[in-house]
């Protein structure tokens, strides 16, 4: 795979939005081929979930070809090559500039690094603070799970049920405090790693209200016609994969000034803790052990992203734009 050549600003930069109208919603942004670098930082610290996995900068991912564009995608993948890294495999976790305070965002998929033994791939979005200003896992999962995890992760005093979701899904806990939160489990084997790859993989769009944050779901040959136009509507799109929603919640006091991350790490709390029980066990003693010692294992650990947009309601636009953090110029 080809991997154009990307470059980022180091430059301080502030955006400037200009609101285009769609049915209900503004689009305010509108992540592709053309911006996408530019707008994301490269997170180069260690992981916070433990993983066995070395985050790698902007200037060293493009190089060694973990991040790019290619086939007018977005490309994110991890090392494949090395055997026994020390420090764990390189890969790449990316935070969006921007911030947001409720909207809709759409993300058009081809492709994810789920379906293999040691991966842990997320979609999401999570504010300062944390747990305080909440996190939101739009698709998530380990190993060779077969269909999405999708979890709210709050401070105390946040309970929400999941009335109006879709029957085959199924809300684990209701309580979304701490590192368990409240976590829906899905069925569809489209919506996650090895189906989702091998159909072409979709859209999905986390609708963020005050009264609701709802997960939906469209496979490449389901995408809604009002996606593809660019004027979403998701009172027209049948119920969710996942509803949170409820009275034991105030979801503005819990939820806020939240950046959107892409990324994918190996073993850690989740992939490795489960790795034991898992059909993975069978190829390694660890996860840890697996992940260092297969690297060919993982040429199929990358996402494919067409385009990320960000909607917001066009009676609350500028109030929920959010804030731009800046980029520095090094000093030296």
């Amino acid at each position: 795979m080809r991997i154009s050549q990307l470059l980022l600003p180091l430059s301080a930069s502030v955006a400037c939005v200009v609101g285009i109208t769609n049915s209900s919603y503004t689009i305010a942004d509108n992540y592709n081929s053309t911006n996408f670098f530019n707008e994301f930082n490269f997170f180069t610290g260690q992981d916070p979930t433990g993983g066995f996995v070395d985050y790698q900068g902007e200037a060293p991912a493009n190089q060694s070809g973990l991040a790019g564009y290619s086939n007018g995608a977005i490309y994110l993948g991890v090392d494949h090559k090395t055997v026994n890294p020390a420090g764990g495999r390189n890969s790449v976790r990316v935070t969006s500039n921007k911030a947001y305070t409720k909207g809709l965002f759409i993300a058009d998929i081809a492709h994810m690094p789920a379906g293999i033994c040691g991966t842990w791939p997320a979609f999401w979005m999570f504010g300062p603070n944390w747990p305080n200003s909440g996190e939101i896992d739009i698709i998530e999962g380990v190993n060779m799970q077969a269909s999405n995890s999708i979890t709210l992760h709050t401070s105390e005093g946040c309970s929400l049920d999941g009335t109006g979701s879709v029957a085959s899904s199924v809300l684990a806990s209701t309580d979304c405090t701490g590192n368990n939160g409240c976590s829906f489990k899905t069925a569809d084997p489209l919506n996650f790693g090895t189906g989702f790859n091998a159909a072409g993989g979709g859209v999905y769009a986390m609708d963020w209200t005050s009264s609701a944050i709802a997960v939906y779901f469209f496979p490449r040959t389901s995408i809604p016609a009002d996606i593809t136009a660019g004027t979403p509507n998701p009172s027209g799109w049948g119920m969710p994969l996942a509803r949170f929603s409820g009275s034991g919640c105030d979801i503005d006091s819990h939820f806020m000034n939240q950046n959107i991350v892409f990324d994918t790490t190996f073993c850690g709390q989740w992939a490795g803790q489960v790795w034991s029980n898992s059909t993975c066990a069978a190829l390694a003693p660890t996860c840890n052990a697996y992940v260092g010692q297969n690297p060919s294992a993982f040429a199929g650990a990358y996402w494919l992203v067409n385009y990320v947009k960000v909607f917001q309601n066009s009676g609350m636009a500028k109030r929920h734009l959010g804030y731009i953090r800046p980029k520095l110029t090094p000093y030296m």
